[in-house]
């Protein structure tokens, strides 16, 4: 019965960790500090769910996924800081509380029972992800941060291209 409760309790947080990543959709993720601020936090919740693939992942292929998640995200994380240091946006330093509830449910998984809710929530994720860099690259109202958006688009379509592929051997 606790199997069927957790398994049902991760795409739901999955879902919330989207939100939470997700530019404000009043706007249509337009405002490029709102999309500043929700990038970093998602970045942040990347670089650390990759940690956990790499320590909790059961497969050797979701294992180098969840380092691509460290490298690449780290990577975006550090530029994102240093345009956000030039245009006076105060980025988030912690995880929202539903990334910590996240973090936690998938921090008990291990093996396959990891992989499957990493790799659902990372293709999910990742789907999310490319839509609102893309509305971003195209309609964000601040040149450098549609930019920015426009740089990191190949990487997310990357990863969103690499989820699927595992999911799909899965």
């Amino acid at each position: 019965m606790m199997k069927k409760v957790s398994a049902l309790a991760l795409p739901v947080a999955a879902a919330l960790l989207m939100l939470a990543c997700a530019g404000d959709a009043s706007d249509g993720g337009k405002k490029s500090d709102g999309f500043a601020k929700e990038a970093a936090q998602g970045g942040m919740a990347e670089v650390q769910m990759g940690k956990l693939a790499t320590e909790r992942g059961g497969s050797a292929v979701v294992k180098l996924f969840g380092q691509r998640m460290i490298d690449d995200h780290t990577k975006a994380n550090m530029e994102l800081n240093q345009l956000a240091a030039r245009k006076n946006i105060q980025l988030p330093q912690e995880l929202t509380s539903d990334q910590k509830s996240m973090m936690d449910k998938l921090s008990k998984l291990a093996g396959a029972d990891f992989d499957q809710q990493y790799v659902d929530m990372m293709v999910e994720d990742h789907e999310h992800d490319v839509e609102v860099f893309q509305t971003q690259s195209e309609k964000g109202d601040d040149a450098d941060v549609r930019a920015f958006a426009a740089k990191t688009l190949p990487t997310l379509r990357d990863h969103l291209q690499m989820i699927k592929d595992i999911k799909s051997k899965m």
